[in-house]
């Protein structure tokens, strides 16, 4: 079966850290970009960061630049979000997907996900006191 399946969220106060990743299953990563998104029920998706096929561009939303670091490992099929200093207005399900490409849009002030072939089941990020 062809999925992502993404992982490493849970519950933490202001100012933790999470890592998220995101593996392969029945597919290899090397041919996509892979990005990550979130979803807050009653608002808009938005694209939290992306990661080329090399590794060598990445990209990230303005409300994480700084605090998030995404990073990959193609000989392990894994992508992984390193989540800093978190604030609760991260509080989310967070989700990965396998894109054809990805771009920062400065419209958006976030990162657009283009020609997403396979995403995951997401795995919720709470942050709270």
């Amino acid at each position: 079966q062809l999925q992502l399946v993404e992982s490493g969220g849970g519950s933490v106060q202001p100012g933790g850290s999470l890592r998220l990743s995101c593996a392969a299953s029945g597919f290899t990563l090397d041919y996509y970009a892979i990005g990550w998104f979130r979803q807050v029920p009653g608002k808009e998706r938005e694209g939290v960061s992306c990661i080329s096929r090399n590794s060598g561009s990445t990209n990230y939303a303005d409300s994480v630049k700084g605090r998030f670091t995404i990073s990959r490992d193609n000989a392990k099929s894994l992508v992984y979000l390193q989540m800093n200093s978190l604030k609760p207005e991260d509080t989310a399900v967070y989700y990965c997907a396998a894109v054809r490409s990805c771009t920062y849009y400065s419209g958006s002030y976030s990162v657009i996900l283009i020609g997403a072939d396979y995403w995951g089941q997401g795995t919720q990020v709470t942050v709270s006191s």
